[in-house]
């Protein structure tokens, strides 16, 4: 029946002893990379080596303490041609649902963790115990770099059970309308190759053999019963003929009869008889019940044999006393003897019974691999290229839909507000800013960090060259100011109005102004970075009267130009820039400086900007293109408006070259002459 033999396929009996015989007892699991890292393991390819130290990581970042990137750090992720090979693990019973972690160490040492504390150390190659003797592990091999990471665990017999029957498909092979070949196919699916066909043939291997331990399970009980019989009846016939030699010795010797002779040779076939249908009983009563015909047939045979050799009995107790004890002894004798060779017969042929038992199911061929069923290349490789055009289409469809920002002067323009220069987007700048990652309050944020000032690194770069135009603007906008300060802001954050400060100072400062940048940023000032200096010592200092005027001012490497960090990141800093100590300060500076540019936060994040803005002859928004919404401009222009001061301009910046079009005069026209 193919379907019952199908079902034993399935059948925890079938499994576990799979199982068992598979004898993998330790769970050894690779830590690998999300998503990519088991495809990495199971292609073979190589970790790659990266260099200490990488071109655009530049030596003040590392000389100032900033995290090096996380791929540059100790990963515990195992790539292709990386083992752990383990002699020896042992866990205690209540211990055998933990995972352990095994971390490779420096040179032939690893580092052992369980729930993520640290445990132990050990040494490759020798037996080390862990938590008081509750653990004990030998590792022989440990290929793997510094801090790659294995997990260890004691395998769960029915969960590998249910794993085993899970993934293991059968199927029938031809047959159809009502016919049934008997042939079964064994198929499974897994990312491992060999695991997949050890398991094949594991399971394979287990039902042969329970076929034919069913097939020769009679007769393997049977045997059983025999050898468990023929010690007491060899017993037995030793007793029986030591006292027949010591009764004939005491009476010298004694001869039987004719009649008495042939009444011992009926006795012993009747004797001999009655013990097979006692071997026949005990096999009919596996199979059936007292009640069924074979059984009262057998039974029937057994009371005429004993009735015969009742009679028997009484025709010897006719005779004489010394003859009566003489047949009596020699009976025994004879009786035990021929059951006891019968029984010997009996075992010879159930063994040979047994060993030629070979079951009524064969193996027709061992597992094989037929080629990778999953991933399919070709399939995959049309959905996502698919999957990549709508999804680029769609993108573009939603980038159009929903881009509002401004990307010509004339939008601003045409909303009232005066654009003062047109920056383009440097390339050369997108190379001096990197994104270093921070960790706090455990989520990863980070902040662009600019290495460099671009007027100083690439003069002749067209971003540079719009700054030129944009100092040779406010230069003639304020002559007639009563002061030097401008006031650079954004409507929000990362417009690149650093940039502007940072690069219009060094303008400035290069065509002879004494010129001094204050980063005006008390929260996320980073101006300090540009020029290769410490935050520490700055205007928040001042201002909580900490340090003096003198000791903020730092000189940069550009003649001409000077710098006032933010300090330290102080708890209050609206409050801060609204005491009289600021004012003092910019008054005094205006004696020594031909232009002050304050560098302030973003307008409608805090209330900095308007503070300082009050202080400030000249303020100017920068909007970056295609980020800020003329929308958003405009409430950043009413908000400095309604704390008493006028915004004079806007600067966009970070122009893309596919908005040179012929409506917007501002172009590129002059930006790449040489």
């Amino acid at each position: 029946n193919t379907s019952a033999e199908i079902q034993i396929l399935q059948s925890r009996m079938v499994l576990g002893h799979a199982v068992d015989r598979l004898g993998q007892e330790n769970i050894i699991r690779p830590v690998t990379m999300p998503i990519i890292g088991d495809y990495v393991v199971r292609q073979g390819i190589q970790r790659p080596d990266f260099p200490i130290m990488l071109p655009y990581i530049s030596d003040y970042v590392l000389s100032s303490g900033i995290p090096q990137p996380s791929f540059m750090q100790r990963q515990p992720y195992v790539w292709g041609g990386e083992n752990l090979e383990v002699a020896r693990f042992v866990l205690a019973e209540h211990r055998r649902s933990h995972v352990v972690v095994v971390e490779r160490d420096s040179e032939e040492r690893y580092r052992v963790m369980l729930n993520e504390q640290h445990i132990g150390d050990g040494h490759i190659g020798q037996l080390h115990t862990f938590l008081d003797g509750e653990m004990e592990l030998l590792i022989d091999e440990f290929n793997a770099a510094p801090g790659a990471q294995f997990r260890l665990a004691k395998r769960n017999r029915n969960g590998d059970i249910r794993s085993l029957g899970g993934r293991l498909q059968i199927a029938e092979v031809g047959g159809g309308r009502g016919s049934s070949t008997g042939v079964l196919r064994l198929s499974m699916t897994g990312p491992d190759t060999q695991e997949i066909v050890r398991s094949l043939d594991a399971v394979a291997d287990t039902f042969l053999t329970q076929n034919v331990e069913r097939q020769s399970a009679q007769a393997e009980q049977s045997l059983v019963f025999l050898e468990e019989q023929t010690p007491e009846l060899r017993h037995q016939l030793t007793t029986a003929e030591e006292r027949l030699n010591r009764y004939r010795a005491e009476l010298d010797s004694v001869d039987l009869s004719s009649e008495a002779q042939a009444a011992v040779q009926r006795y012993i076939d009747i004797e001999r008889r009655i013990n097979e249908l006692e071997f026949q009983e005990a096999e009919l009563a596996q199979r059936y019940t007292t009640s069924h015909p074979s059984y009262q047939t057998l039974l029937r045979q057994k009371r005429h044999l004993q009735a015969e050799k009742t009679q028997l009995n009484n025709r010897v107790n006719e005779l004489p006393t010394a003859q009566q004890e003489v047949l009596r002894l020699t009976r025994d004798v004879e009786v035990t003897q021929a059951i006891y060779v019968n029984v010997l017969n009996k075992v010879q042929e159930l063994q040979v019974a047994k060993a030629g038992t070979i079951g009524n199911v064969r193996i027709i061929d061992r597992a094989e691999i037929r080629g990778m069923v999953a991933p399919q290349q070709s399939r995959i490789t049309v959905l996502a290229t698919l999957l990549g055009a709508t999804l680029a289409v769609g993108l573009v469809l939603l980038r159009a839909l929903f881009k509002r920002g401004v990307e010509t002067p004339d939008q601003i323009e045409s909303a009232g507000m005066p654009v003062y220069a047109t920056i383009p987007l440097s390339n050369q700048q997108q190379r001096l800013a990197r994104r270093v990652k921070r960790w706090k309050n455990k989520r990863n944020t980070g902040q662009d960090i600019v290495v460099g000032v671009l007027a100083e690194r690439d003069p002749t770069d067209s971003a540079v060259e719009a700054i030129r135009g944009l100092r040779t603007s406010l230069h003639f906008a304020m002559l007639e100011g009563r002061n030097h300060r401008l006031m650079i802001s954004g409507p929000s954050p990362g417009v690149g109005k650093s940039f502007v400060s940072i690069n219009l100072a060094a303008v400035a400062a290069q065509a002879g102004m004494r010129v001094l940048l204050i980063d005006a940023d008390l929260r996320k000032g980073q101006n300090h970075h540009a020029f290769r200096l410490r935050s520490e010592q700055g205007l928040a200092d001042y201002l909580a009267k900490q340090l003096e005027l003198d000791d903020i001012i730092k000189e940069t490497s550009i003649d001409n130009l000077s710098l006032i960090t933010r300090g330290m990141v102080p708890p209050n800093p609206s409050e801060l820039l609204m005491q009289p100590r600021f004012t003092e300060a910019l008054v005094q500076l205006d004696k020594r400086y031909d232009l002050i540019i304050l560098d302030t936060p973003p307008v409608l994040a805090v209330t900095d900007a308007s503070v300082v803005g009050k202080h400030c002859e000249t303020s100017l928004l920068v909007a970056r293109f295609e980020k800020n919404p003329i929308r958003e401009i405009q409430a950043a222009k009413r908000r400095l408006e309604n704390n008493g001061f006028d915004v004079q301009g806007v600067i966009l910046n970070a122009i893309e070259r596919k908005a040179a079009t012929a409506s917007s005069h501002y172009g590129y026209c002059y930006y790449n002459y040489r």
